[in-house]
């Protein structure tokens, strides 16, 4: 017992709960994964997963290191807002320019992005979006409390970075079942706009929040 209040803080169920409800609520991160796993599946997107975590990671390591500092770089929050806006806006006009046709199922491993594409792809996805940031820095400071020791918010974070990566494999995989690849294959075209057109909608909502705000 004295282990588990070493390693986890008091508040940490509901910082648990608060970031698994956050995953559920779709972002730019879940509409690129499933523009990507529509076609490419567990293959061609676990790169993705991977990138997300690390970048989702990059922030909570941020909040541990310099949560006080964190708060005084707006001019920082405005570059990357300005830099993930222009980030989803490439994205989704990748994905929007999807031609119909249909998805042959039994399509060749070369067929799918390489890993290190897809790393790039998903890292920069997360560390673009600086709600990430805020919604770290909120969450370790605010409901952690002062009295949060260094092991409790490292523990915390891989907990969380951790439940980013199987979430997001958990989404790719369901994309990825035979039954449901066989429902999308005509689709998988229209998935892809649809996931590019959200994914631009997103961008232009940052760019318009970022200009009238100026």
């Amino acid at each position: 017992m004295e282990l588990l209040t070493t390693l986890f803080p008091p508040a940490f169920l509901a910082l648990a709960l608060a970031h698994f409800v956050a995953l559920l609520s779709p972002g730019p991160d879940f509409f690129l994964l499933m523009g990507f796993a529509a076609r490419h599946r567990l293959r061609g997107s676990a790169g993705l997963c991977v990138g997300i975590a690390a970048g989702n990671g990059l922030y909570i390591l941020l909040v541990i290191v310099g949560s006080s500092a964190l708060r005084q770089f707006t001019p920082l929050f405005s570059a990357i807002g300005l830099l993930g806006a222009l980030y989803l806006l490439w994205i989704g006009r990748h994905l929007v320019r999807s031609q119909p046709g249909t998805l042959a199922l039994n399509h060749t491993e070369s067929a799918c992005p390489g890993w290190r594409r897809q790393l790039l792809f998903g890292l920069g996805s997360a560390v673009l979006n600086p709600k990430n940031a805020l919604f770290y820095l909120a969450l370790m400071t605010a409901l952690l409390g002062p009295d949060v020791t260094l092991l409790q918010q490292s523990v915390s974070g891989i907990w969380m970075v951790t439940v980013v990566l199987v979430w997001d494999l958990a989404v790719v995989m369901f994309i990825a079942l035979p039954s449901v690849q066989r429902r999308l294959s005509n689709n998988i075209w229209k998935i892809e706009r649809l996931a590019g057109a959200v994914l631009m909608m997103f961008g232009a909502g940052i760019l318009w929040r970022f200009f009238t705000s100026v």
